[in-house]
């Protein structure tokens, strides 16, 4: 097993499935980097990541991911044998004191090779509100059983939210209380709250009609978003509200089926589909409503991202999302209530919003500063633990 006395800095392995954009990914890419920062040796592992990801993102933190390409969202049980054995190999390469996985594929063949590996501390957090929404029935139920197993073998399971944290432990009885750490999110939130509101560039850059009150919605076309839900109320609103203009931030397998069905809604010259967007402080400054329109959730990036840049929010009241707005003044919906949403979204415009307090609590308790220091001290007292048990 590792020596966890020697002089050198404790190593973490940081292990994610994928590096798609995303807010996970996000996540362990300002954990690579700061950690690093706060002194750690740290590691990132990922599978090989075609189309949109976050490879330029992590160039940019200058750290250079250990790839697994058998490493993958996969119903194939010949590709997760393979992941596993290339996982335990990199991980007695790699030597860690510290390896902490991210996300479900990763989380399960990641623990169970650092347990073989013999590594001292193995942590993993849980983003998402588990699995609601995401998978049919069977498969839930087997995501739930192998979130089960491996928290049998980790020594402790970080959640985002106590909402999330009731969820894991007296829903789906996934993880005892006492192996559950409650830690929200972080992330590099200076650009978003020095962002000044209405700067134009957004606007400027996609020929969006400068004055009309904007409305967005910032995610991957995927089905557990729902777009097609924010589309229903955005064609309510259209309809109070002739001036308004909607965008649509991201993309994804669902972009041919959203462009039809806003055409069908006689949205056509009202919403612009942008893609991707790389500065996205500039998106927050113009919009005048965020809606988050998901079946279900973690703790949303665009949410944290959006307040501390000023914008309001309207949301569906989904995982971590009420542990988010509850004291922001920001409106929340039941999922599903296409009516409901249309009718916040018209609210929140007319009376407007007041950034400051919504602001500053992002900055306090959702900034990867705050998150690396609570790490910090979660690591140090698992490798005392670790430690002291070597010496009985």
């Amino acid at each position: 097993m590792t020596d966890t006395t020697i002089a050198r800095p404790p190593r973490i392995l940081y292990i994610i499935t994928t590096l798609h954009i995303s807010g996970p990914s996000l996540q362990v890419i300002l954990l690579t980097a700061s950690m690093r920062d706060a002194g750690y040796e740290t590691i990132l592992v990922t599978g090989s990541t075609p189309g949109d990801n976050f490879k330029t993102l992590a160039a940019h933190y200058d750290i250079e991911p250990v790839i697994v390409d058998s490493l993958a969202r996969s119903y194939n049980p010949v590709q997760h044998i393979r992941a596993f054995y290339s996982l335990y190999r990199t991980i007695k390469d790699c030597a860690p004191d510290i390896v902490h996985t991210h996300t479900t594929t990763a989380g399960f063949w990641g623990r169970m090779a650092a347990r073989l590996a013999g590594v001292p501390v193995i942590v993993h957090t849980l983003h998402v509100h588990p699995f609601q929404g995401r998978y049919t029935h069977f498969s839930t139920y087997v995501f739930i059983v192998a979130e089960r197993l491996s928290a049998l073998v980790s020594h402790n399971v970080i959640t985002l939210s106590e909402t999330l944290r009731r969820e894991l432990t007296d829903t789906h009885h996934i993880v005892p209380r006492r192996w559950l750490t409650v830690l929200p999110v972080g992330y590099d939130l200076g650009i978003f709250a020095q962002t000044q509101r209405n700067g134009g560039t957004f606007r400027r850059t996609f020929n969006l009609p400068p004055y009309a009150p904007l409305v967005g919605i910032v995610g991957r076309l995927m089905p557990v978003k729902n777009h097609a839900l924010f589309l229903e109320a955005a064609a309510s609103v259209k309809q109070a509200l002739p001036d308004v203009h909607f965008v649509i931030v991201g993309d994804g397998e669902l972009r041919t089926a959203l462009k039809a069905q806003a055409d069908s809604l006689g949205l056509s010259d009202s919403i612009t589909f942008t893609g991707w967007v790389q500065e996205m402080a500039e998106v927050y400054s113009d919009l005048d409503v965020l809606v988050i329109s998901s079946h279900s959730e973690g703790t949303p990036v665009p949410i944290i991202e959006a307040l501390a840049a000023g914008c309001p929010v309207v949301a569906t009241n989904v995982g971590g999302v009420s542990d988010l707005l509850a004291w922001t003044g920001c409106e929340m919906v039941h999922p599903g209530d296409a009516p409901a949403l249309a009718d916040a979204i018209q609210h929140t415009l007319k009376r407007g919003h007041t950034p400051e307090p919504a602001r500053t609590m992002m900055m306090s308790r959702y900034h990867i500063g705050r998150l690396a220091q609570d790490l910090d001290g979660l690591y140090r007292g698992l490798l005392a633990r670790y430690a002291h048990r070597q010496k009985q």
